[in-house]
């Protein structure tokens, strides 16, 4: 969905108000194939506001997606519900009207505003760092394969611990650098 400034105009003593279905599922697997496997339909609500030549959005995005697993790769599904407020400015002069956590978007010449862009933006900063399956959450064993496997940082450390004591065959070259200490590897 797609409005051009001129159009919003006529939105400035009521706001535009939206609630519609997206199908961003090509979009997003194709932009973001290693974050989104899947998106099933994305139901959105909320407004466009149009005042002073600025339009401000606010919308509510709930859908389902399906993402791999920060651990093993395997698909898990992932609900989410947010609302996001932005604000798309014609004059880049208008920037001071706004505090500096607020989104502000610039337009470029063609002035339009493309919601399904927005909703896909504010989708990709919605997915977690860590995303985990059920099994995972619940203490499966963490994936191995022909040489490598993965660890814990607990046992990463526990085993960096073991792996730092000098072998003792090279003790004596300690004693050639005495004013040198052990932490300071510079």
């Amino acid at each position: 969905m797609k409005w051009s400034l001129n159009e919003l105009q006529k939105y400035q003593d009521e706001p535009l108000s939206l609630n519609s279905t997206l199908d961003l599922n090509a979009s997003l697997t194709e932009r973001f194939p290693d974050l989104i496997l899947a998106v099933d339909p994305v139901k959105v609500t909320g407004y466009l506001s149009y005042q002073k030549g600025d339009v401000m959005v606010t919308a509510t995005v709930d859908t389902q997606l399906t993402v791999p697993s920060s651990r093993s790769l395997t698909p898990v599904k992932f609900s989410t519900q947010f609302t996001f407020t932005e604000y798309y400015l014609a004059d880049a002069s208008h920037i001071e009207r706004y505090e500096d956590d607020e989104t502000v978007i610039v337009l470029d010449e063609d002035q339009e505003i493309d919601l399904d862009e927005a909703v896909a933006e504010n989708i990709v900063l919605e997915i977690p760092m860590r995303v985990l399956s059920k099994e995972e959450q619940q203490g499966a064993p963490l994936p191995t394969g022909s040489g490598w496997e993965v660890v814990s940082e607990d046992d990463y450390v526990a085993n960096e611990a073991k792996h730092d004591s000098v072998d003792p065959r090279l003790t004596k070259l300690k004693e050639l650098f005495p004013d040198q200490d052990d932490d300071n590897n510079n």
